[in-house]
């Protein structure tokens, strides 16, 4: 019999809280986010303090779903939220939490709590919890783990930041290559340490180097007499413990990886890398190019104060108004051409602005072919030549354009001539700009998403004023 909360023998609790239902109008809402309404009386719930219809409205989320709610917490409410909750938290919902403030949620939980979650958390989920604190906060937190596993992520912790040796979870399943099917499965089912989570038996010699891995389904498809050497994987390659987290979410993406084992210098296996850790960091590239290239750095909309939001954003502002002053220098140059013809004044911002967004969308197609590493030295000069052959194009398209209008609004051919002339010129090398400038950052180990924008734009700006005032002074005066 199921339950219905409309019958009389119903619980009482649960039909107080049930988890509403998406409405079929509520288009805008993601169906796998909390809804409005529970968010609503999870708010009261805090409010009121609530600690009972708090814990019923949050026992039916996923880990990744309390952490949302905590990080969209007001810094006071959030406390409170803590405070009620704190003997729920768990390892996995530490885990989610964003890094900006899981120090405020570990400061604000009792230690038995945090000892108690850090337990439950792979070695992996643990050293990314604990890299950034200090030493003191680091040891606290290492103590609550055994033995074993504090010498584990101590190991991941001599990596270099944002190495494979960080990202790795040292919970590793070997076997030897000899072994059969029937022996792994024995020896899997005898094991109390295995991992929550894993993808690949890793076949080893007596050192300890990777020899190939074999994949969960195929293993337990197959005979009990088959060798586990007969079933190995051709995608099988090993990433050393001290590659470049982004290479390795390059390595997953591209070779469509499950897990790969993580090997030091001497080829020894240390750990074991798994496709969620990879495309969180696929993820986090994604987005820092993104914040990036609006000169935001590492901002969070969410969890950052009005001082932090304020000192990502000023420096680049300022870059900004520094550029602006050299495009407003360029115009100052031809300011008796603008006061004999009061029309480039209009036209201007025109053809600014047309090269910024032209230059703008190769831009960003670089940037990511370059994330991507689609962008190499052998086709570099191909991309390059196409870019400027499509921004010559749209300039010769929009030219007639301008042309046209030019001549129409104002009533002088001259005019729509030069216009034109300037719009073909500053698309053409807004193109190149797009292209070259973040290929050249790249070169000279600049980040190119940091601020290919800012001189891209500085570009469009100049070579778009002067083409047009210039050409303005040449021929209309």
């Amino acid at each position: 019999m199921t339950d219905d909360p409309r019958q009389p023998d119903a619980d009482p609790v649960e039909s107080a809280t049930p988890v509403p239902q998406p409405e079929p109008e509520d288009d805008e809402d993601d169906e796998f986010l909390p809804r409005p309404e529970l968010l609503d009386r999870i708010h009261a719930a805090i409010e009121a303090e609530d600690a009972e219809t708090l814990e019923q409205l949050l026992e039916p989320m996923h880990a990744a779903d309390i952490a949302d709610v905590i990080e969209r917490l007001a810094p006071a409410e959030r406390q409170t939220f803590l405070r009620l909750y704190s003997i729920e938290m768990d390892g996995e919902i530490l885990s989610e939490i964003d890094e900006a403030i899981r120090d405020e949620v570990i400061e604000a939980l009792p230690r038995e709590v945090v000892a108690e979650a850090v337990r439950e958390m792979d070695s992996d989920d643990v050293v990314d919890l604990v890299e950034d604190m200090d030493d003191e906060d680091r040891a606290e937190i290492l103590s609550a783990l055994d033995a074993e596993d504090r010498a584990a992520v101590e190991q991941s912790l001599t990596w270099p930041e944002y190495s494979a040796g960080r990202l790795m979870q040292s919970e590793v399943v070997t076997a030897p290559e000899h072994w059969t099917v029937g022996e792994t499965i024995d020896f899997l089912r005898a094991e109390e340490w295995l991992p929550e989570q894993f993808y690949h038996i890793i076949l080893v010699d007596p050192r300890r180097h990777p020899l190939g891995y074999v994949a969960l389904g195929r293993l337990l498809s197959s005979p009990r007499t088959t060798k586990l050497a007969d079933l190995t994987e051709d995608s099988f390659r090993t990433i050393s413990a001290d590659s470049d987290e982004g290479d390795v979410a390059y390595a997953f993406n591209q070779y469509h990886l499950i897990s790969a084992p993580v090997v030091d210098d001497d080829d020894r296996l240390v750990g074991v890398i798994t496709i969620d850790d990879a495309m969180s960091v696929l993820d986090e590239e994604h987005e820092e190019d993104i914040l990036r290239l609006a000169g935001v750095g590492e901002e969070s909309a969410i969890t950052d104060t009005v001082m932090e939001t304020l000192w990502q954003r000023l420096p680049w502002l300022a870059v900004n108004l520094a550029t602006a002053i050299i495009a407003s220098l360029v115009i100052a140059l031809f300011e008796d051409t603008i006061g004999a013809v009061v029309a480039l004044a209009v036209l201007m911002p025109i053809v600014a602005s047309m090269g910024g967004n032209a230059g703008t969308q190769t831009l960003t197609v670089a940037v990511r072919a370059l994330a991507t590493k689609s962008l190499s030295g052998k086709n570099v000069w191909r991309v390059v030549r196409r870019e400027a052959i499509v921004g010559l194009m749209n300039g010769l398209a929009f030219a007639v354009v301008m042309g046209l209008v030019a001549w129409i609004w104002f009533g002088g051919v001259s005019l729509g001539a030069v216009i034109a002339i300037a719009m073909v010129v500053n698309l053409a090398i807004a193109a190149l700009a797009g292209i070259l400038i973040p290929l050249g950052l790249e070169k000279v180990g600049a980040d190119p998403a940091l601020a290919s924008g800012t001189f891209v734009t500085t570009v469009t700006d100049v070579v778009g004023f002067f083409a047009f005032l210039g050409l303005a002074s040449a021929v209309l005066l």
